[in-house]
């Protein structure tokens, strides 16, 4: 099994420390591609543990090494819920959909060159926490977050990063989830005209009266 979440989709990662939100996202059960990653304490620390020593290979900060408890799987599964309807909210705003605070902190450090550095603090999963709305930040203030996506196809959900010219892109995979909802579409009309008794492909108005 792959520890790393998003390399079992297949798909491009998120730049640099923005692939660690992309990671939790791609956590959870999907379809053929394998189980859930925080459904265990044990599948769960396997992913903590690379995902951070990852994290802390390009963001160049130190990760702490965490040590899951029962109660920490719930908190994460938590949180990739709270991040799941923060990509949704910004494909589909809709008005007085505010979200609940992160409720987190971090630090404002400036380093060597002058440039003030968003630096994640607390214990456990808090630091976790802290980690993963800092880089969210980072993105948006990049101009990176619109091209995290989330699957259009309902039973997959796979997080992917958008690198299409027009950020138009909706599967993560169009052989496949894409494919699948063309097919799923096709047959729905085929059921519809042949409801109709019509096989002209052309869905006509009744007859007045």
């Amino acid at each position: 099994m792959s520890w790393k979440a998003s390399a079992r989709h297949g798909v491009r990662e998120a730049p640099g420390g923005f692939a660690l939100v992309q990671e939790l996202l791609n956590t959870r059960a999907a379809m053929s591609y394998g189980p859930d990653l925080l459904g265990t304490a044990e599948d769960a620390q396997w992913w903590v543990t690379e995902s951070l020593g990852t994290w802390s290979r390009v963001s160049g900060l130190p990760a702490p090494t965490l040590l899951l408890s029962a109660a920490d799987l719930r908190s994460l599964r938590r949180l990739r819920t709270a991040f799941e309807n923060v990509v949704l909210a910004g494909a589909h705003p809709e008005p007085d959909g505010a979200l609940p605070p992160a409720d987190v902190q971090v630090s404002l450090v400036p380093d060597a060159d002058g440039w003030v550095r968003v630096v994640p603090t607390g214990r456990g999963t808090r630091w976790l926490a802290s980690a993963l709305w800092a880089e969210a930040h980072l993105a948006q203030q990049a101009g990176l977050w619109p091209r995290l996506k989330l699957c259009n196809n309902a039973a997959c959900r796979a997080a992917f990063f958008d690198t299409s010219r027009n950020n138009s892109g909706v599967w993560h995979d169009v052989s496949t989830c894409g494919n699948t909802a063309n097919l799923r579409a096709f047959r729905e009309r085929r059921r519809l005209l042949g409801h109709t008794g019509d096989q002209s492909g052309i869905v006509r108005a009744p007859e007045p009266r």
